[in-house]
């Protein structure tokens, strides 16, 4: 099999959304850790967890829905724990599987860090765009989506909350 190598109309749409990946987690991530004292990835645990029926998922459960593994969403949830935003307790339908809730203090915590985020994710990406180009950017991430996600798993749970 031969390479079909990209054009450069192509390579130049590549390499932005490379350079927009790359740049855009270092930057969710700075402003939650210096507002909030939140990774990326401890905000978007509480989210799911927030979203969740009760606040409450199964730890593997939790793992799908953040794309972590159990080893590295146990170490984050344990971190949340130890903070007390975070509860886990064992699953009582399954004794060998743990539950983790999302507390009082957690949804707090989420709601005082939402309006940073936010404000964050406006001014680097929504407000650049035009109605037009925002429609044009769901757009393109769906079919991108359609490759990566084809059961839906990452957005069909976030367009419940829209």
């Amino acid at each position: 099999m031969s390479t079909r190598w990209l054009d450069s109309q192509e390579m130049r749409a590549w390499v932005r959304l490379v350079a927009v990946l790359e740049l855009l987690p270092g930057v969710l991530d700075a402003q939650l850790r210096r507002d909030a004292d939140l990774t990326h990835f401890d905000y978007h645990v509480l989210v799911v967890l927030s979203q969740a029926r009760e606040g409450q998922l199964r730890m593997t459960a939790l793992a799908d829905r953040t794309h972590a593994t159990l080893p590295r969403l146990s170490h984050v949830v344990r971190r949340l724990e130890d903070r007390g935003l975070v509860a886990r307790s064992p699953c009582p339908d399954d004794k060998r599987a743990t539950d983790a809730r999302l507390t009082e203090a957690g949804r707090e915590k989420l709601a005082a860090a939402a309006p940073g985020h936010v404000a964050t994710a406006r001014h680097n990406v929504i407000d650049a765009l035009t109605p037009e180009q925002l429609d044009q950017l769901a757009t393109i991430a769906d079919a991108v989506l359609e490759r990566l996600d084809p059961e839906g798993a990452v957005v069909k749970p976030l367009d419940r909350q829209a």
